[in-house]
């Protein structure tokens, strides 16, 4: 492991190194030679229930290089350096080693090379990993579905990992057809500790079982071609001043999805261990949006329609004497998410952000998809150098006819101080509340205070 963190270092210090020789050899033109840039963050996050314990800390240095030593060739490049975590100490073995200590990771997140007009004027090619980011919602986007979800934080909704894959671009008239192809599957990353809760449902056990240990087996698709690659097509077109896009995608389910389950009896009477076994389905995604605006109103939408791979519930249940039982995981049929959004800046600086979201990123089938309401308003103040968020947040409903037995709020003010040019401090609460029907009501005592810094460079 850090010998391969240590290659990856030099890589990406030579590349940048490789590029510099060729601003001298070109002329003097500001887009050519290589540019380095970054950001330092910081991430600290404080449990305002129980023993008031840090819940988060994350110390991220973001290193970005960009180099156009020719007029038709690009390469951009973006690496997280992180010290992350806490102690991971268990023993005094654990503390020889510095990596239990002090925890970090180097996480490539894109890497790519462009050339414009390849072959023809009018066709740019991008090769290498890359983040394609799809749809006009703010942060919420039922039509991104190529790169896999990095839900590490849940709460930086957006987040995407890179692909390594290519994608087409081509420009006949006014028109814009984009052709993407990553040719092995990547899963998405869940978010980590408790805050997993949120994308899954607990689990059911017949009546007069209690649950012992829970594992799983996850099955990916084989690294071929056929099975693993993911295709993707859009046109987009500039209509009386609207942003328009027609996409289609041929992918996996970003998210694993439960296909078996194992009932095994133990030594404790009425207990059972749970074996699940998860799969990552195919399915193909039909996908519309369009941005503009009304006046000085900014509106968005965006809706995609999924097409499913029918997907086999067994339950097997023969150890306990009761057989094997067969339902739907996911039947075939059709569903649609979509989002509608505003924003409007008021002539005193007030700013105002709200989005209607059917349907979040873990839900399936026409049935399961729930309603959320997400919404901020921010003030900026001293020649903006503070801004004050007094209402951010979301209410998720996941049943309009029993709105009191299935609501989840999410409140979270903030307050962001901009010291000088290029930093940023935040100070903020994320208060949750609802019902454990809900996603986020299934996390509603993990209450948090955080602070961030960030500085770019």
């Amino acid at each position: 492991m850090k010998v391969k963190l240590f290659s990856i270092i030099v890589v990406y210090i030579l590349l940048c190194l490789f590029s510099l020789p060729v601003n001298a050899q070109n002329d003097n033109s500001s887009d050519k030679g290589i540019k380095l840039g970054g950001y330092l963050q910081t991430d600290n996050r404080l449990c305002l229930k129980g023993d008031n314990e840090f819940s988060w800390q994350e110390y991220r240095l973001g290193l970005k290089a960009e180099a156009k030593p020719l007029e038709k060739a690009r390469f951009y490049s973006e690496v997280w350096l992180r010290s992350w975590g806490f102690p991971n100490v268990q023993n005094i073995s654990d503390l020889k080693d510095k990596n239990m200590v002090s925890t970090w990771n180097l996480d490539l997140r894109e890497a790519y090379v462009d050339f414009y007009s390849f072959l023809s004027d009018n066709i740019d090619i991008r090769i290498g990993r890359q983040r394609i980011a799809w749809g006009t919602g703010d942060k919420f986007n039922p039509t991104d579905n190529l790169n896999p979800y990095d839900l590490e934080d849940i709460w930086d909704f957006g987040r995407h990992l890179g692909s390594d894959g290519f994608k087409i671009s081509y420009y006949p008239g006014d028109f814009t057809f984009t052709v993407v192809y990553i040719p092995l599957f990547t899963p998405s990353v869940l978010p980590r500790g408790n805050w997993a809760s949120a994308l899954s449902q607990p689990m059911e056990l017949p009546n007069g079982l209690t649950l012992g240990t829970l594992t799983d087996t996850i099955d990916l698709p084989q690294k071929n071609l056929k099975e693993g690659s993911t295709i993707g097509i859009r046109v987009s077109k500039n209509i009386f001043d609207f942003d328009f896009s027609l996409s289609y995608v041929h992918a996996r389910d970003q998210l694993p999805l439960a296909n078996k389950i194992t009932f095994i009896p133990t030594e404790k009477h009425e207990e059972v261990d749970i074996k699940s076994q998860l799969i990552y389905p195919r399915m193909n995604i039909a996908g519309i949006d369009l941005a503009g605006a009304i006046g000085s109103i900014g509106i968005w939408a965006e809706a995609a329609l999924f097409f499913p791979e029918k997907i086999k519930m067994i339950t097997d249940l023969s150890s306990l004497g009761m057989g094997i039982h067969e339902s739907v995981a996911l039947d075939n049929k059709l569903y649609i998410k979509y989002v509608i959004g505003m924003d409007y800046t008021f002539k005193n600086g007030i700013y105002l952000n709200v989005q209607y979201l059917h349907g979040f990123i873990h839900e399936r089938g026409a049935a399961n998809l729930e309603d959320y309401f997400m919404f901020g308003l921010e003030w900026k103040l001293l020649d903006n150098k503070l801004k004050i968020t007094p209402i951010a947040g979301g209410i998720e409903i996941k049943e309009f006819k029993d709105i009191k037995n299935n609501y989840a709020i999410i409140y979270s003010p903030m307050i962001t101080y901009y010291p000088f040019d290029n930093a940023e401090i935040t100070f903020g609460l994320r208060l949750i509340d609802g019902k454990d029907t809900t996603s986020f009501g299934r996390v509603k005592d993990y209450d948090e205070l955080f602070f961030s810094l960030k500085y770019n460079f």
